[in-house]
Parts: C-alpha cells; sequence; structure tokens
C-alpha cells in the first residue's frame, strides 16, 4: 500500500522533524554570517573545491556631444575565489528517540547545544578574516578605549571607498567596545540625540553612519580586539550541498536550505552506545570579497 506505515518512513519522518528545527535555530545564533554577502548552491561538491564569486564590473559614464557618438564598453565580470575549505558539523546522540519526539523541550535540550557550537564556527571563521582587511588602513590604537574620531575615520574610510549611499555599514564590535562606545555622552543622551533609548534597552542601534552590533566572537589578540567595519559585500559566505549517504549503510539525510544557507542532517545507529546519532553538517567557505569595502578598528 502507498500510505503504509514501515520503519523506514517513519525514520525519515524524524530526521525531517529534527531538520525543520536546526536552520532557525542555526540562524538565532549567527550575528555576522547574516550580514555578508551569503550564497547557496545545490550542486554537490566536496571539501577543497573552489567556488567563483561574481563581482560587478566598473564603468564610466560619458558626455555625448551634438552630432557625435556613443562609445561602447566591453565590461567583464570580476572575480573572487572561495574555497570550500570547511566541512564544519556538530553531533550527538540520543538513545531513545521516540521519547524525544514526543516531548519537544527535550529535543531541543539535546539539539541546541550541537547547533550552537556549529554556529560558533562559521561566526569565528568570518571574524577570522580581519587581517586580509588590506585596502584601507585600520584605525584605532590597540588596547586603548575607543574614541568619536576612530568611528568618525571607520565611517569616512568607507565613504572614501566608494560604498554604495543605500548600503548598509555595520560595525562589530565586542562586549567591552560595545560598553565603551555606549557611555559616549554625545551617543546616548537625549539631549543628543533625541532619545534616552540606548540607556534604557544598551542598544546603541546606529552612530555615525554605523550600524553598531556586538557580538562574543570578534577576535582579540594579546591585549589587540580585531573589530571591524564594513558592507555586505566586503565579505562572502557560500554553502553547497552535500552528498546523500550511501544508500543501504544505515544512515539517512534530510536537507535544510534556505537565505543562502545549506545544512544536511544525518541520523545513523552507533550500535557501541545503542543509540541514534544525528550529526548537523555543512561544506562552506569564506573571503573577503571587495577589500576596500572593509576597515579593521582597533581597541
Amino acid at each position: 500500500m502507498a500510505n503504509e506505515i514501515t520503519s523506514a518512513n517513519v525514520a525519515q519522518a524524524i530526521v525531517k522533524l529534527i531538520a525543520s528545527e536546526v536552520l532557525p535555530a542555526v540562524v538565532g545564533n549567527l550575528t555576522m554570517a547574516q550580514l555578508v554577502n551569503r550564497s547557496f548552491d545545490a550542486q554537490i561538491a566536496n571539501a577543497g573545491d573552489v567556488v567563483n564569486v561574481p563581482l560587478a564590473p566598473s564603468m564610466t559614464a560619458g558626455n555625448l556631444a551634438e552630432g557625435g557618438s556613443t562609445s561602447n564598453q566591453n565590461p567583464s565580470l570580476g572575480n573572487a575565489q572561495l574555497s570550500l575549505a570547511t566541512h564544519g558539523y556538530a553531533a550527538f546522540t540520543i538513545p531513545d528517540v521516540t521519547k524525544v519526539m514526543a516531548q519537544p523541550d527535550l529535543m531541543k535540550a539535546y539539539m541546541q547545544p550541537a547547533v550552537v557550537a556549529l554556529a560558533e564556527k562559521i561566526e569565528g571563521d568570518l571574524l577570522g578574516l580581519y587581517p586580509q582587511l588590506t585596502a584601507n588602513a585600520s584605525v584605532g590604537t590597540a588596547n586603548t578605549p575607543i574614541t568619536e574620531a576612530v568611528l568618525d575615520a571607520a565611517e569616512l574610510a568607507l565613504f572614501n571607498a566608494k560604498v554604495p549611499q543605500n548600503d548598509p555599514r555595520y560595525l562589530l564590535v565586542n562586549g567591552a567596545t560595545h560598553s565603551t562606545i555606549r557611555q559616549i555622552t554625545r551617543f546616548t543622551e537625549m539631549q543628543t540625540i533625541g532619545s534616552g533609548d540606548s540607556i534604557v534597552t544598551g542598544d546603541i542601534m546606529k552612530v555615525k553612519n554605523l550600524n553598531v552590533i556586538r557580538s562574543q566572537y570578534v577576535k582579540k589578540v594579546s591585549t589587540t580586539t580585531n573589530n571591524m567595519a564594513f558592507t555586505r559585500d566586503a565579505f562572502g559566505l557560500v554553502f553547497k550541498r552535500l552528498p546523500q549517504p550511501i544508500p543501504g549503510t544505515g544512515a539517512i539525510a534530510e536537507y535544510i536550505e534556505y537565505g543562502g544557507y545549506g545544512f544536511r542532517v544525518v541520523m545513523s545507529y552507533v550500535p557501541d552506545v545503542l543509540a541514534q546519532k544525528f550529526t548537523i553538517d555543512c561544506l562552506y567557505g569564506c573571503g573577503v570579497l571587495r577589500n576596500p569595502f572593509g576597515v579593521l578598528v582597533l581597541s
């Protein structure tokens, strides 16, 4: 019968149920990954493959004199190559899957640490790109509290790099730097910004045309905090689909793909511990796309 319930389709349903919870949980724990140029392709790929990311060409405008003719341009797309260098994963075992399926809170208790670990890895890799921001001179001074002048210099660097006016500019900082910024009176007091919301909520929101966001994963080397000011096209994050497990090997996989993200959930049985093993994994690469569109902000 077409609708017959079997152990195979029950197992597939379990994986789909887990998969449906993974993407919202992962994305909810990402910060920088949601701010960069993100791309997903359903084409099967392997670790180490290189993805070519097209970049818009530069064009020029001319003046058409009376009786003159236009001059044709032959623009060619730029290209940034990102290596799929990381097969990130997080795994956990569930001894009694049927019991967990009947208790959603228990399922989240198993899944949440794995999801957070995977999100932390993606965030860490993106924030680890700061040494590659070499087109603009860094602003600020290591081991020195950030000032209004430093924020002004960061925004000016992006302006001089001809970042499109409509593109949001982000400033990603660690907790200590964020705390310093929100203690700058001009950025928080009602008499200077028309609202005291920053004091009430603790969120700075936007200063000097920079959307200020704090992250626990901003890189700190010795006493130097490597904050970054950037716009979306400064960095790229690409995902590719991983292959399905070989049929008959006892593993079942389900894909979760949306909004430029691509993850795989694999369920298998581990006889040594008599438990079902769930692995959440993804194949991705990240790198700098437009170097002038980012600037290192030291504190």
